[in-house]
């Protein structure tokens, strides 16, 4: 049987909001734990106000560093004023990852029917690095994680997944 290894990848997590701290950061240990849980590498995590300029920084400073591959930000994806990861992530982003919302909004139906309207959650990809922003609650936190990122971030999940593209996201760059 040709059945692939698993390749651990380097994540870092980002947590939006003007109150939390480490110690009652319930979705950013939600995320740690799960992404631990699964084999893969805690690379950074920091807590950041819902400021549109210091996430988009913290995301560009992640994506220029070679020891992260994948971002992973909850928090401030709603619809109130201060909800500004969207934006900054989408300052950041090269390409969007459109499905990520979709499929993310589907898992949430299945939850909370369609209070799931409400979340603005989006993916995509800046300097080979995958970028998630993710709602504040840990039940989307483990949503998002047990059904979409579990799977797609796992080199042995088939048909395909984000793991085995990841060396040629940033081909552009390199061509001539």
């Amino acid at each position: 049987m040709n059945e692939r290894e698993f390749i651990p990848v380097r994540i870092a997590v980002l947590t939006v909001s003007d109150t939390r701290k480490l110690e009652d950061d319930k979705s950013g240990n939600t995320l740690v734990a799960r992404l631990e849980e699964a084999g893969h590498i805690l690379a950074a995590r920091k807590i950041l106000p819902d400021e549109r300029a210091q996430i988009a920084d913290q995301l560009r400073a992640w994506c220029a560093d070679p020891g992260v591959d994948v971002v992973l930000s909850t928090g401030g994806t709603g619809l109130t004023g201060r909800d500004v990861s969207v934006e900054a992530h989408r300052d950041v982003y090269e390409k969007e990852i459109d499905a990520f919302g979709t499929v993310f909004t589907h898992v949430s139906m299945a939850k909370i029917g369609t209070s799931a309207v409400q979340s603005r959650a989006t993916g995509g990809v800046a300097q080979g690095t995958y970028l998630f922003a993710l709602p504040g609650s840990p039940g989307a936190c483990k949503d998002a994680w047990d059904e979409i990122l579990v799977k797609q971030l796992d080199y042995r999940h088939k048909p395909c997944n984000f793991v085995e593209i990841m060396p040629r996201l940033d081909e552009h760059q390199r061509r001539k």
